[in-house]
């Protein structure tokens, strides 16, 4: 059995806008397949080519599909009774760049495709992302993080552009993964 210690950068900006409309900007700018036809319609793509074909009609302007959506503040507040915490976590990813990382470092697979936190503080909606180029560092292949840089790069815009204009960076956050 190995363990190996990753520390990982977490990218954190924080909007004053409604926590429905930094959502809801987030949603617009991904794509919204139906997962169970796409995966069956990647399962039977019989050529690299019609798979690829698949993947782009699943993807939004931003090149990145919505794999699945977690309200975990609806099981908060289903507990309390009350109207907060407002907390979603989105996985979001494009399965081609996915495959371009795991062909080169195989544990890029459990990072992809990625997490986006959005939850609302008194502060402002926190929008939140682990960088994968700091997950895949360990491994040293540059080709992988080289992919990682350029999503990286895309999930930060998405971010940035959902947030709106009144935005603060959060503090840079380092967390050790096992």
């Amino acid at each position: 059995m190995t363990i190996r210690k990753i520390e990982i950068d977490r990218l954190s900006v924080i909007s004053s806008k409604p926590f429905e409309v930094v959502v809801a900007a987030l949603e617009a700018a991904v794509g919204h397949p139906d997962m169970g036809k796409f995966v069956k319609a990647a399962a039977s793509a019989g050529t690299f080519a019609e798979l690829e074909s698949t993947v782009q009609r699943g993807l939004g302007r931003t090149g990145l599909m919505l794999f699945i959506k977690f309200d975990l503040g609806a099981i908060l507040r289903k507990e309390s009774g009350l109207e907060t915490p407002k907390i979603v976590r989105f996985v979001i990813g494009n399965p081609l760049v996915m495959k371009e990382m795991a062909k080169h470092v195989p544990d890029a697979a459990s990072y992809a495709p990625v997490t986006i936190m959005v939850d609302e503080r008194p502060d402002g909606v926190h929008l939140a992302y682990d960088r994968m180029a700091s997950l895949l560092a360990p491994y040293g292949n540059q080709y992988a993080l080289a992919v990682a840089r350029e999503l990286d790069s895309k999930i930060e815009s998405l971010l940035r552009e959902s947030a709106g204009g009144d935005i603060s960076d959060g503090e840079p956050e380092h967390a050790p993964h096992h």
